[in-house]
């Protein structure tokens, strides 16, 4: 034996585990993604046609006429891994651009895709017909000739595969994976010169010896290697998260080619020991290499478990420095975003607290595991941390990550809730400053003006009531009346913006309610508008203000029936709903644009021509007083009409 075929032997068998190595990686990290399964059957092609030739090199040695039972399993393994090779070869860099680099492809491009997976069936068709009237094909026959249409499709491939390399390698922004593009580009140059040599391209006739054929077995192996070396050491397509899969595997390995080393050397000494001999003193020997095999392995594990470790504490001190802006909700957005980044994951959801009637978190297309992890302090559950894996699972060394993560992050919540708070009763302490100076100067203004006002108005009635007073004088003596009044009422609406409410007593809701909507019945019948009351069948006590609930009230219904000059309904209505005061008033009016509804609350801002643009404003600062919410809904129907939604607490025994 000539010492190519030992390179052929040695090649083949390093080029069989590259590529089932790589199978099982993907495997386990299997992703609800195309490139990943077009990856995966160009590494099935290829560890097909490996294991083929290493079947068929092993049969040689074993066998001096190899049994036809065996010379046809490695003709079948052959054919199905050559016949679709250069298809999924071109697919793949195609899918990688188009998902990974997110570049639109041509439409010419997918033409020669389809067209590549096309071939085998057109060399299959052709060849049948052609032998059709000289022999009867059989399954191997057909399969050869699918064989043949990737053979010769191969060369082509493989050069076109190297210019989409080296076109990849000159457009990312991420050294390594240029890095690793350069070298594919260069390795798929080098296969590109013995394929072309075999093929006769530069030679005549073609160079079909062991020469080419080893260069091309030991060439083949060599982009599995760098892909399996990119994969572990810089987490190429997310693979090298997978560490405890990959010693796993290695270990597989090794104790498999060792047992096959036992093997091998128990038939070369057959003629000196019995083979069981061999194999139980080759086995014993491990024991004297496990301290050696520690000291070399221990360091890798310990180096590779400070990285992790590592990484999870920066991962730590980044959500910690996130939990100081003082937003329980940013928080937790940037803890699923980061912790799913980090750690290769399909999906993260963070529930605080948890959610009980929230539907179990489930992974993309179902194929994934996932994790619940839960958030404890001081022996209490206060919330939930989800993880979804990409693969068929998650590793221990991503459980054990998560684990010490979620033990950190309710001191983080904590922190982000202290802070919250804090940044709330500062703003609240700094809007009470500026309401008090506010009504300092609404008071101080109240007082220069009303005075004044109030004796011209006193004068201008005591005119009024003058028998002999000229028509166009009484007329315009009524104006400037009305216009008394009507600055009278914008002081009296300033002070009670300024002014805030007394909250904290027990105010009977649906009296209150009652009380303002028969106050303004009158009006509303003056404007042909119908003002409907909805009184529950009991009494609703809230925690409020009686003063500040009537001006909720009186403010909405007055801005609803001036908003349906033309007539039309409105409509008010009290209700519990989960522990609180429902408050709704709605009408017919012409509704609320989005550009408005966002400014509405604003004070000073209105669209009326005599509006003082602070009516809705002491509407939202009244509810905010009294610790309820409001909410806005327009148009309800038709592109009409406006719906204010309030919920206020219930004081304590809300009901009657």
């Amino acid at each position: 034996m000539t010492w190519l075929f030992y390179a052929r032997l040695i090649g083949l068998t390093a080029g069989t585990l590259v590529y089932l190595f790589l199978i099982a990686l993907i495997l386990g990290h299997r992703r609800p993604r195309l490139l990943e399964r077009l990856l995966f059957f160009l590494m099935l092609s290829l560890f097909l046609l490996y294991a083929s030739g290493l079947l068929e090199i092993n049969a040689a040695i074993q066998y001096a006429a190899p049994p036809y039972a065996t010379r046809m399993f490695y003709s079948i393994l052959r054919d199905l891994g050559m016949a679709f090779l250069p298809a999924f070869l071109v697919h793949v860099h195609f899918e990688y651009v188009r998902s990974i680099q997110g570049r639109k492809i041509p439409r010419w491009c997918w033409s020669v895709v389809w067209g590549l997976y096309a071939l085998p069936f057109g060399y299959a068709s052709g060849s049948a017909f052609l032998v059709r009237r000289v022999v009867a094909s059989s399954f191997s026959d057909l399969l050869s000739w699918f064989a043949a249409g990737g053979a010769d499709a191969l060369l082509s491939a493989t050069l076109l595969c190297a210019v989409l390399e080296f076109t990849i390698a000159k457009s990312p922004k991420n050294p390594g994976e240029q890095r690793f593009f350069g070298w594919l580009s260069a390795l798929a140059t080098l296969i590109f010169v013995p394929l072309a040599l075999r093929q006769g391209i530069g030679t005549t006739p073609p160079l079909t010896g062991d020469n080419t054929a080893t260069a091309l077995i030991l060439l083949g192996v060599l982009p599995g290697v760098l892909l399996l070396y990119y994969a572990v050491r810089h987490n190429f397509l997310e693979y090298g998260a997978q560490r405890n899969l990959v010693y796993a595997l290695s270990a597989t390995f090794l104790a498999l080619l060792y047992l096959a080393l036992v093997r091998r050397v128990g038939t070369w000494l057959e003629p000196v020991l019995p083979p069981e001999a061999t194999a139980s003193f080759l086995l014993f020997v491990l024991i004297f290499l496990f301290e050696p095999l520690e000291r070399v392995i221990g360091p890798v594990l310990h180096r590779g478990m400070r990285e992790r470790m590592s990484r999870v504490q920066r991962l730590s001190v980044e959500l910690q420095q996130e939990s100081r802006h003082g937003s329980v909700g940013h928080l937790v957005t940037e803890a699923e975003k980061r912790v799913r980044e980090e750690f290769g994951l399909a999906a993260v959801r963070l529930s605080v607290p948890r959610d009980i009637a929230l539907a179990a978190l489930e992974s993309p297309g179902g194929l994934g595991h996932v994790a619940q992890i839960r958030l404890m302090k001081d022996g209490q559950e206060v919330g939930l941390l989800e993880a979804a894996s990409t693969g068929s699972y998650l590793t221990g060394e991503t459980t054990a990550a998560l684990e010490f993560l979620a033990e950190q992050l309710p001191g983080m919540l904590d922190l982000a809730r202290l802070i919250e708070e804090k940044l709330r009763l500062e703003r609240e302490l700094a809007e009470r400053e500026r309401m008090a100076s506010l009504g300092q100067m609404a008071a101080n203004v109240s007082h220069n003006l009303r005075n004044p006002l109030s004796s011209m108005k006193t004068v201008l009635q005591v005119q009024l009531e003058n028998p002999d007073l000229p028509l166009d004088v009484r007329r315009d003596c009524a104006l400037v009346v009305s216009e008394i009044d009507r600055m009278s009422a914008k002081l009296t609406q300033l002070l009670r913006y300024a002014k805030p409410s007394t909250n904290g007593q027990r105010v009977a809701a649906v009296a209150l309610a009652n009380q303002t909507a028969v106050l303004f019945r009158h009006d509303a019948e003056q404007r042909n508008v119908r003002l409907e009351f909805e009184r529950p069948t009991s009494e609703i006590f809230a925690l409020a203000s009686e003063d500040g609930l009537s001006e909720v009230l009186s403010n909405l219904i007055v801005n609803a029936l001036e908003a349906q000059p033309e007539g039309g309904r409105v409509r008010v209505s009290l209700s519990r709903s989960d522990g609180h005061l429902e408050i709704v008033v709605d009408d017919d009016g012409p509704g609320i644009s989005p550009e408005l509804r966002v400014k509405i609350f604003r004070p000073y801002f209105t669209t009326k021509a005599t509006g003082t643009g602070l009516g809705l404003s002491i509407v939202a600062r009244r509810i905010d007083e009294m610790g309820g919410t409001m909410a806005c809904e327009s148009p309800l129907r038709n592109g009409k009409g406006t719906r204010f939604r309030l919920r206020l607490p219930l004081a304590e025994g809300g009901g009657a």
